[in-house]
Protein backbone atom coordinates (compact mmCIF):
# COMPACT_ATOMS: atom_id res chain seq x y z
CA UNK A 1 0.00 0.00 0.00
CA UNK A 2 0.97 3.61 -0.34
CA UNK A 3 -0.03 4.70 3.16
CA UNK A 4 3.44 5.85 4.22
CA UNK A 5 4.00 7.71 0.96
CA UNK A 6 0.63 9.47 1.16
CA UNK A 7 0.90 10.45 4.81
CA UNK A 8 4.51 11.60 4.35
CA UNK A 9 3.34 13.89 1.56
CA UNK A 10 0.58 15.46 3.68
CA UNK A 11 1.29 19.18 4.27
CA UNK A 12 0.49 18.92 8.01
CA UNK A 13 2.84 15.97 8.49
CA UNK A 14 5.90 17.44 6.77
CA UNK A 15 7.57 14.03 6.47
CA UNK A 16 7.24 13.18 10.19
CA UNK A 17 5.38 9.86 10.26
CA UNK A 18 4.43 7.49 13.04
CA UNK A 19 5.73 4.16 11.73
CA UNK A 20 3.68 2.12 14.21
CA UNK A 21 0.50 3.89 13.10
CA UNK A 22 1.41 3.42 9.42
CA UNK A 23 1.87 -0.34 10.00
CA UNK A 24 -1.43 -0.43 11.85
CA UNK A 25 -3.32 1.34 9.05
CA UNK A 26 -1.94 -1.16 6.54
CA UNK A 27 -2.83 -4.11 8.78
CA UNK A 28 -6.34 -2.70 9.34
CA UNK A 29 -7.09 -2.57 5.63
CA UNK A 30 -5.55 -6.02 5.06
CA UNK A 31 -7.48 -7.51 7.95
CA UNK A 32 -10.74 -5.90 6.87
CA UNK A 33 -10.38 -7.46 3.44
CA UNK A 34 -9.47 -10.85 4.94
CA UNK A 35 -12.53 -10.74 7.19
CA UNK A 36 -14.86 -9.90 4.30
CA UNK A 37 -13.42 -12.75 2.26
CA UNK A 38 -13.69 -15.16 5.17
CA UNK A 39 -17.33 -14.23 5.79
CA UNK A 40 -18.11 -14.81 2.14
CA UNK A 41 -16.25 -18.15 2.16
CA UNK A 42 -18.12 -19.20 5.32
CA UNK A 43 -21.41 -18.55 3.52
CA UNK A 44 -20.28 -20.94 0.79
CA UNK A 45 -19.49 -23.77 3.19
CA UNK A 46 -21.82 -26.77 3.66
CA UNK A 47 -21.91 -26.04 7.40
CA UNK A 48 -22.61 -22.30 6.95
CA UNK A 49 -25.39 -22.44 9.53
CA UNK A 50 -22.83 -23.47 12.16
CA UNK A 51 -20.58 -20.57 11.13
CA UNK A 52 -23.08 -17.80 11.96
CA UNK A 53 -21.01 -16.40 14.83
CA UNK A 54 -17.86 -16.53 12.72
CA UNK A 55 -19.60 -14.65 9.91
CA UNK A 56 -20.96 -12.07 12.37
CA UNK A 57 -17.54 -11.47 13.92
CA UNK A 58 -15.90 -11.35 10.46
CA UNK A 59 -18.30 -8.60 9.39
CA UNK A 60 -18.00 -6.68 12.66
CA UNK A 61 -14.21 -6.89 12.53
CA UNK A 62 -14.11 -5.75 8.89
CA UNK A 63 -16.25 -2.69 9.67
CA UNK A 64 -14.11 -1.76 12.67
CA UNK A 65 -10.85 -2.31 10.77
CA UNK A 66 -11.88 -0.15 7.82
CA UNK A 67 -13.12 2.63 10.11
CA UNK A 68 -9.94 2.48 12.20
CA UNK A 69 -7.73 2.59 9.11
CA UNK A 70 -9.60 5.61 7.78
CA UNK A 71 -9.51 7.45 11.11
CA UNK A 72 -5.80 6.80 11.54
CA UNK A 73 -4.97 7.96 8.02
CA UNK A 74 -6.52 11.42 8.47
CA UNK A 75 -3.76 13.87 9.29
CA UNK A 76 -5.44 17.26 8.99
CA UNK A 77 -6.00 18.47 12.52
CA UNK A 78 -5.80 16.08 15.44
CA UNK A 79 -8.11 13.76 17.29
CA UNK A 80 -5.71 11.57 19.22
CA UNK A 81 -8.28 10.55 21.83
CA UNK A 82 -10.56 9.14 19.14
CA UNK A 83 -7.70 7.48 17.25
CA UNK A 84 -6.53 5.81 20.46
CA UNK A 85 -10.06 4.63 21.23
CA UNK A 86 -10.48 3.26 17.70
CA UNK A 87 -7.16 1.41 17.94
CA UNK A 88 -8.19 -0.16 21.25
CA UNK A 89 -11.58 -1.15 19.84
CA UNK A 90 -9.99 -2.58 16.72
CA UNK A 91 -7.63 -4.71 18.82
CA UNK A 92 -10.64 -6.14 20.67
CA UNK A 93 -12.58 -6.82 17.44
CA UNK A 94 -9.55 -8.55 15.95
CA UNK A 95 -8.99 -10.66 19.07
CA UNK A 96 -12.60 -11.82 19.13
CA UNK A 97 -12.65 -12.60 15.42
CA UNK A 98 -9.33 -14.45 15.61
CA UNK A 99 -10.54 -16.54 18.54
CA UNK A 100 -13.66 -17.56 16.62
CA UNK A 101 -11.84 -18.25 13.35
CA UNK A 102 -9.26 -20.36 15.21
CA UNK A 103 -12.10 -22.68 16.29
CA UNK A 104 -12.77 -23.47 12.60
CA UNK A 105 -9.23 -23.24 11.23
CA UNK A 106 -8.63 -27.00 11.15
CA UNK A 107 -11.64 -27.47 8.84
CA UNK A 108 -11.61 -24.22 6.88
CA UNK A 109 -8.39 -22.76 5.46
CA UNK A 110 -9.99 -19.34 5.02
CA UNK A 111 -10.60 -19.21 8.77
CA UNK A 112 -6.94 -20.02 9.44
CA UNK A 113 -5.78 -17.25 7.11
CA UNK A 114 -8.28 -14.80 8.60
CA UNK A 115 -7.25 -15.62 12.17
CA UNK A 116 -3.62 -14.92 11.30
CA UNK A 117 -4.54 -11.59 9.72
CA UNK A 118 -6.61 -10.66 12.77
CA UNK A 119 -3.74 -11.49 15.13
CA UNK A 120 -1.33 -9.31 13.08
CA UNK A 121 -3.81 -6.44 13.14
CA UNK A 122 -4.45 -6.85 16.87
CA UNK A 123 -0.71 -6.67 17.52
CA UNK A 124 -0.28 -3.65 15.22
CA UNK A 125 -3.15 -1.80 16.93
CA UNK A 126 -1.69 -2.48 20.36
CA UNK A 127 1.69 -1.23 19.14
CA UNK A 128 0.18 1.94 17.69
CA UNK A 129 -1.80 2.65 20.89
CA UNK A 130 1.48 2.96 22.75
CA UNK A 131 2.54 5.77 20.40
CA UNK A 132 -0.66 7.84 20.64
CA UNK A 133 -1.18 10.15 23.58
CA UNK A 134 -3.91 12.65 24.29
CA UNK A 135 -4.63 15.42 26.76
CA UNK A 136 -7.91 15.84 28.60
Amino acid sequence: MHVQEMISAHPDVKGQVNDALIRCIEECYDCGQSCLSCADACLGEQDANQLKQCIRLNLDCADVCFATGATGARRTGSNEELIRSMLETCAVACRLCAEECEKHASRHEHCRVCAESCRRCEEACEGAVRTIGFRH
